[in-house]
């Protein structure tokens, strides 16, 4: 039996970017027995979105789009919105960028029909551009979400279960499973123009937690549209800042994940002093490093965006510390963590 899917796209001011994405998926080869559905969720655009989704959206196709709004900004928000009016068993997420390949919602159910057990899957993209892209994009194009996540396919949760958003496939019986046990993330993901990050690998984390298992499929292939604005060296940059400060929120769930027995010493690795100064030296030795090479080109120097990766995660824990400590506490007692119960055991 395949499992119905959902296919839902996030959208903040997409009027311009919303055809070709429909198109794309207005192509798709399904067979006969497949249901599925589109979610488009417009989550406090200032523009056209809605009216371009509905426009373009051919009224005579079988498959339903349905245009949703929710007002409070920020994409785990739009997606929390986009699962509640799902009607499938599987919840497949786009971004306004993404163009999937003709057989992309086949083959979602398939894997998910297929892999019991397996809470969250993703597969690969290829970049597309709208202006050439630098000498310095290849070196750094997972930080786009382009190319192959890892490099083994199949399983991949005792080696890392870390899927980025463009292209995520999720169980919604997983998803209503953090759900009912009030399953609060602390990363909310990109709100508007801010450049915040990290919330697709909170989540993967809380599932690996909650006994899910992680998939990686490269047969689920999409294109993802890169406009050259960002394709600058300064947004690079930003986006690293960004992916820093989202670390903070990972800690306790990486922490969670090695079932480390209480000890002194752990809880004071735990404390954001611990952690701050930890950051402090690494951007010391980055820095360090710059100097005593003065002449090296500033442009695509990996120095130069773990430098900003580390100075986004001391500003983080310098500015949400109570509650990032905090989190730890929540994540090792909350009901969907079945790692922490008896009859549990992470492989």
């Amino acid at each position: 039996m395949s499992l119905g899917t959902s296919v839902i796209i996030c959208c903040h001011n997409s009027a311009q970017l919303l055809p070709e994405t429909l198109a794309r998926l207005g192509n798709q080869n399904v067979k006969g027995n497949l249901l599925w559905e589109i979610i488009l969720v417009d989550n406090a655009s200032t523009d056209n979105t809605r009216d371009v989704a509905l426009r373009v959206w051919p009224h005579d196709s079988p498959v339903n789009l349905k245009v949703v709004d929710e007002p409070k900004l920020g994409l785990n928000n739009a997606r929390r919105r986009g699962v509640r009016e799902s009607t499938k068993e599987v919840i497949a997420f786009i971004d306004d960028d993404n163009w999937v390949n003709e057989d992309w919602v086949q083959t979602a159910s398939e894997v998910m029909s297929h892999n019991p057990g397996v809470g969250i899957c993703g597969g690969s993209s290829l970049g597309v551009f709208e202006a050439p892209p630098p000498y310095w994009f290849e070196c750094f194009q997972k930080s786009y979400a382009v190319g192959d996540q890892v490099t083994q396919e199949g399983d991949i949760t005792a080696s890392g279960g870390c899927l980025w958003g463009a292209g995520l496939i999720i169980l919604k019986e997983a998803w209503d499973f953090l759900e009912r046990c009030h399953f609060e993330p602390f990363l909310m993901g990109r709100q508007g123009s801010r450049l915040t990050a990290g919330e697709d690998l909170e989540l993967c984390l809380a599932l690996r937690l909650a006994g899910w298992r992680v998939r990686y499929e490269p047969r689920l292939r999409l294109q993802h549209f890169i406009p050259k604005k960002r394709l600058k060296w300064k947004y690079l940059r930003q986006m690293h800042r960004g992916f820093g400060a989202a670390t903070i929120g990972h800690d306790p769930y990486y922490f969670a994940l090695r079932c480390i027995q209480e000890s002194h010493l752990l809880r004071l690795k735990r404390t954001w002093q611990w952690r701050a100064l930890g950051t402090s030296k690494r951007l010391f030795s980055h820095g360090l490093k710059l100097f005593l090479a003065p002449f090296r080109p500033f442009e695509g120097d990996p120095d130069i965006l773990d430098i900003e990766k580390q100075f986004g995660r001391l500003s983080a824990l310098l500015s949400s510390r109570r509650k990032s400590e905090a989190l730890f506490s929540i994540v090792s007692h909350a009901p969907w963590n079945r790692l922490a119960t008896n009859n549990f055991r992470f492989p």
